[in-house]
């Protein structure tokens, strides 16, 4: 089964361990997702794909500190997305 993610963060980067969380997060995220903006992913996953993306983030992000936000959409479920600017789509494969 696939799902459609859309993954936000946003790390704390106050002290130095934060600072260096959030290239971490980064590359996982970017590992499995289309980089939308700053601290935005979407994509498609498989079941065991999304699993291993929350399996590496949870080895990374402080559950104290920072905040991390997947939206999960199953099969069937259709996405509409406007975007409300001039600026090309970051998630379109037909560029």
């Amino acid at each position: 089964m696939n799902v459609h993610v859309i993954l936000v963060y946003d790390i704390n980067t106050e002290d130095n361990a934060g600072k260096k969380r959030l290239p971490k997060v980064l590359k996982i995220c970017r590992k499995y997702l289309v980089h939308v903006q700053k601290s935005v992913f979407e994509g498609h996953l498989t079941e065991g794909q999304y699993t291993r993306l929350q399996h590496e983030l949870g080895r990374v992000v402080d559950k104290k500190a920072d905040f991390v936000i997947a939206y999960k959409l199953g099969d069937g479920v259709k996405l509409e997305k406007d975007i409300l600017t001039e600026t090309p789509d970051p998630t379109d494969n037909f560029l």
